[in-house]
């Protein structure tokens, strides 16, 4: 892709134009110079015109082709067609931006709704966030965000790019994958975001980021790709403990409290991604995460059919045998009496539902599902999400007391939390 819409010649005809750019001052070099820069120019004019008469005789011997023919034809030896530009990035950036702007909104999760009817409510107890409207129906607008954003919420409000406030209800939300789908009215709403394929991105592409950061509402930033499908570590619960992996696109566009939820998006204009989430250490910038579109509409399916998503459920609370962030001292190792040669495992700390009811509880180390070597809870959570079905029944292989045991376990399905 061009940053410019340049036209491309032969070599011989851009040559010529070239050096009439390239050396406009021999007209005022003196008399001499100039006669014979014009003999010269004379010279190589004349011999061009012959050797063009000369190359159109050639050619009607020897094809037979009519004159008009002929004249196309030796008119299309000297020069190509110009190639069309893609115009100019910067550009399609202010188009893009004013195409997907009416489809973002802010959203006001008020953690306290207690006199939020009066509009007195608090706040500084309340959080904000961005989202994507994605759909009309039935008079309703339907809004993509994330599950944090949402969560803990008493009351939501919706606020348009025009200023319009709108209650919002919950239609559904996946904890898992961070989606959310609230609905408003569709007063005053006319444009839906139009979603682009995030499976065909490329490293380096130009997209931006809009939405709402630290109320900002309305705000784009600008940068590119940094990485199709980085796969990184997230804590569901927010204990420290990394339980799941979450496929996101990489940017260096900025991305800032606020702007969870709202989109990133391409310089077609078409969102690519759910922003979601940014490295903010010292010393980091430019680390921020989107979830890919592709998989967002996967869970907003769901979603808008069932209000949840149903994933099959054993009921275990765990901690890894050899979690780097809290390791067991050596007294906890000697309480759980493991043989010498296990190493790996995930520990029971709390068992309810199917995993109480079969037996499962305090202590027990699960090693195996159905043969298959379960060595952390973020594998245990695969395996349970990825590899069986609710209602299907799982072996599970554990140590209680240094002692090998296995129990059939019916998985559930996971209740709302």
């Amino acid at each position: 892709m061009g940053l410019f819409r340049d036209d491309f010649y032969s070599t011989k005809i851009s040559k010529r134009r070239s050096l009439r750019k390239v050396y406009p001052a021999q007209r005022v070099w003196g008399r001499s110079r100039r006669s014979r820069g014009t003999s010269t120019l004379f010279v190589a004019t004349v011999s061009s015109v012959i050797s063009a008469v000369v190359a159109v005789l050639l050619f009607s011997l020897i094809t037979g082709l009519p004159s008009h023919t002929r004249e196309t034809a030796a008119v299309s030896a000297v020069t190509s067609t110009p190639l069309d530009g893609s115009g100019d990035p910067f550009d399609r950036l202010v188009q893009a931006a004013a195409k997907v702007r009416p489809t973002v909104v802010s959203i006001v999760n008020y953690k306290d709704a207690k006199d939020a009817d009066k509009g007195t409510a608090d706040l500084e107890d309340s959080a904000l966030g961005s989202g994507v409207i994605f759909k009309k129906e039935n008079g309703k607008a339907y809004v993509i965000t994330n599950n944090h954003v949402i969560e803990g919420s008493q009351d939501l409000e919706v606020m348009t790019v025009g200023g319009d406030m709108k209650k919002a209800t919950l239609v559904g939300t996946d904890k898992v994958t961070d989606i959310s789908v609230l609905s408003v009215d569709d007063k005053n709403i006319a444009d839906v975001a139009e979603m682009g394929d995030s499976t065909k991105l490329r490293l380096g592409e130009t997209v931006f980021a809009i939405g709402n950061p630290l109320g900002l509402g309305d705000t784009l930033t600008s940068g590119i790709i940094s990485y199709t499908n980085r796969v990184v570590p997230v804590s569901l619960n927010q204990d420290g403990v990394y339980d799941w992996e979450q496929e996101v696109i990489q940017t260096d566009a900025a991305i800032n409290e606020g702007n969870s939820g709202g989109a990133l998006v391409d310089l077609n204009g078409k969102v690519i991604g759910i922003n979601t989430m940014k490295i903010s250490d010292a010393g980091v910038e430019g680390l921020g995460f989107a979830i890919p579109v592709d998989q967002v509409m996967k869970t907003v399916d769901e979603l808008m059919k069932y209000g949840k998503i149903s994933r099959p459920y054993l009921g275990v609370y765990t901690v890894d045998l050899n979690n780097p962030y809290a390791p067991l001292d050596e007294d906890q190792r000697k309480e759980l009496k493991l043989p010498a040669d296990v190493k790996d495992g995930v520990v029971v700390l709390d068992a309810i539902g199917p995993a109480k009811d079969a037996g499962l509880k305090l202590n027990d180390v699960i090693t195996e599902f159905n043969g298959n070597p379960i060595k952390t809870t973020l594998e245990l959570k695969k395996y349970l999400y990825d590899k069986v079905k609710i209602g299907d029944m799982l072996k599970v292989t554990f140590y209680r007391a240094g002692q090998q045991e296995t129990v059939d376990v019916k998985l559930a399905d996971k209740p709302d939390s």
